[in-house]
């Protein structure tokens, strides 16, 4: 267990360092069946089917690797791809098509996939699978994503890395799951289609605005937070964090923010609460150091005024608006 602590914590954090980064892979030569092997698969709802033939053959995919007990990165992970799946739209399941395969088979059965899926909520073309646990180190194999250092027979650790593809162009791609789910979501609409498909509401470059510096604090809530959680916008996947700071005592929102796994496993009954209440979704361990989470708390704070004080102001400048009109 103290192994796989320490690696996930490097592979995390080398992760979030790296997220905008991509490496591209050697196309597949035509014939893509020659190099993926076609191994028996099973979808979260139950269906037989094979890797090749029936999941990547003339597909664009998204293929990444989890285990549904994984404490930390996985349901990060996931959640962070639903964002992915939600700007793609009704295009996931149509002619782009997401996998998620377990790496851990023994446990993660076609019942619990389904019921993994349910809990993130996750729509049509997006198929969780299990197989083979020999099969599926095959294919991670084959795609890049296995890594013999970090893997042991004592822990579940692996390459957190994804990877996407056009089989009909074989163009493959490695991406971080943490990237930007906008930035995925073109590279995986738009770019993987070369050029096919036509990009909505392009705009030139001349008209880019420049890009703002992002604190400490605000960074960390988009590439950790925003998966989940919204600023008064409504529950997600987990609750609205809008007034949050104000609403928690501050040292129980610190301990939250940096070991919430552990505050589980006490039973603390707020963390409890929360369990029940958004459907059974532990909130992963993101492994924020003390500097971290004070520039998160900071960050929600500062914007949780932002948002009341323009609440109050828009409504005083429509009556204005009103008056002079009249």
């Amino acid at each position: 267990m103290h192994n796989y602590i320490v690696v996930n914590r490097v592979v995390v954090a080398a992760l979030f360092l790296l997220s905008a980064m991509s490496f591209t892979i050697r196309p597949v030569a035509a014939g893509g069946a020659n190099y993926f092997p076609n191994i028996p698969l099973i979808t979260h709802e139950g269906k037989k089917v094979n890797l090749y033939d029936d999941l990547i053959k003339d597909k664009v995919v998204v293929i990444n690797f989890i285990y549904t007990s994984c404490p930390n990165s996985c349901p990060l992970e996931t959640a962070r791809l639903r964002a992915v799946q939600e700007l793609l739209g009704d295009r996931v399941g149509r002619d782009i098509f997401m996998y998620s395969i377990t790496i851990d088979p023994e446990v993660d059965t076609v019942q619990v996939l389904s019921h993994y899926a349910e809990k993130f909520n996750i729509g049509p073309g997006w198929v969780f699978l299990t197989g083979k646990e020999d099969d599926i180190i095959l294919l991670r194999k084959k795609l890049g994503l296995y890594m013999d250092e970090i893997q042991s027979d004592d822990n579940m650790d692996h390459n957190l890395t994804m990877i996407v593809g056009n089989e009909t162009t074989g163009k493959w791609i490695k991406r971080s799951p943490f990237d930007n789910p906008k930035g995925l979501a073109n590279l995986i609409g738009y770019d993987l289609f070369d050029g096919v498909i036509p990009r909505k509401g392009a705009k030139s470059y001349a008209s880019v605005p420049e890009v703002s510096k992002l604190s400490r604090g605000q960074y960390l809530y988009r590439t950790r937070c925003t998966a989940c959680h919204t600023l008064g916008q409504g529950d997600g996947l987990g609750p609205d964090l809008l007034g949050v700071v104000a609403k928690r005592d501050s040292k129980w929102l610190t301990r939250w923010l940096k070991v919430p796994d552990k505050m589980l496993a006490e039973k603390d009954p707020i963390a409890m609460q929360l369990f029940a209440q958004y459907q059974e979704l532990a909130m992963p361990n993101l492994q924020l150091s003390d500097i971290d989470v004070a520039a998160l708390i900071d960050y929600m704070a500062t914007e949780s005024r932002r948002i009341a004080m323009a609440n109050v102001e828009a409504p005083a400048k429509d009556e204005q608006a009103n008056h002079k009109h009249h």
